[in-house]
């Protein structure tokens, strides 16, 4: 199998990247990706000079690269997006560009070459729950120009499916950690400010609860969609572990030896969702579930930062 995956330099894609290279050792890649901030040429490092792997620099967007590289491939699995929250708030430009506006670029190209396309989305598409779970049949109804641009993505992949039956299938996953996350997001900012007793700021009264999944476990549920999935499906992926981020960061400050006192309150995020909730019966049902303890997964995490230090502190410079 051929695989063009986009946005294999950052965090989710890298992963994935790495994990289809090492179990399938006759599987292609090619890897087109943007390298943007935060996609780093050094997550992929050991595959430079493997055979079966090939790097592209090129924008989603951009409908002549995304020809060049399409023709030869079986399935199309888009990681590439612009991700953080709080920049989609303040900037929301890039996010309509990459994440609207690639996810089309895509799905023309996918349409006239006939080519399968895995969307990869997220939890957030759904906005907030008090309580509960959001299935893969609930409405959407995303909080910030982050989630509104990766549903509106959503929603032109289900119309190239129900329109031209193109094969279109779409995972949304809870918030991912792990090796390799730029040190923007949550756990990697807090792991790389307490290393250095740096304050860990932390939104409003920091209650508001997420679902933790380990990066690898995410990424063996994408290989199982890719491999078992019927077109025009939908699978929301989550662990389970819901944490108050409070809680959260007190996790962290006891697994470093740190103390409460680098906890420091913020004012919250403009229209930040209080909780994200996944029913994940539909992808167990395919015969997935999380191999890692979340703790486990946590200190193993907080480890390769520790570890990895030259990698990221470039990054916060």
């Amino acid at each position: 199998m051929k695989l063009l995956i986009t946005g294999g330099c950052g965090f989710i894609g890298s992963n994935f990247v790495r994990l289809i290279l090492n179990k399938y050792p006759d599987y292609k890649i090619i890897n087109l990706d943007k390298l943007t901030y935060a996609g780093n040429l050094e997550n992929l490092k050991e595959f430079e000079d493997n055979k079966n792997y090939t790097f592209v620099k090129g924008d989603i967007s951009d409908n002549e690269i995304v020809a060049k590289v399409i023709e030869d491939v079986d399935v199309i699995i888009n990681f590439a997006a612009e991700s953080h929250v709080d920049r989609s708030i303040s900037y929301d430009d890039p996010f309509l560009k990459t994440n609207i506006i690639g996810t089309h670029v895509l799905l023309k190209a996918a349409l006239k070459h006939q080519k399968r396309l895995l969307q990869i989305s997220t939890d957030e598409v759904y906005g907030s729950i008090e309580k509960e779970s959001f299935t893969e049949d609930s409405n959407l109804n995303p909080s910030s120009p982050y989630s509104a641009s990766k549903a509106s993505a959503d929603l032109l992949c289900m119309s190239y499916f129900l329109t031209h039956e193109l094969p279109v299938t779409i995972v949304r996953s809870t918030n991912n950690f792990g090796p390799y996350q730029y040190p923007e997001k949550i756990i990697p900012l807090f792991i790389s400010n307490l290393m250095d007793d740096k304050k860990a700021p932390l939104y409003g009264d920091g209650k508001n609860v997420r679902d933790w999944l380990f990066v690898e476990d995410c990424c063996e549920a994408i290989n199982l969609v890719l491999h078992k999935s019927k077109p025009g499906e939908i699978y929301n992926i989550g662990s389970g572990k819901e944490l108050p981020n409070i809680e959260l960061a007190r996790l962290i400050i006891e697994i470093l030896d740190k103390g409460e006192s680098l906890i420091d309150y913020v004012a919250d995020r403009k229209g930040h969702d209080r909780r994200y909730s996944l029913d994940t019966k539909k992808i167990r049902a395919l015969g997935w579930s999380p191999k890692r303890k979340f703790e486990e997964a946590l200190k193993n995490t907080i480890s390769w930062y520790t570890d990895n230090r030259a990698w990221w502190e470039k990054l916060k410079n």
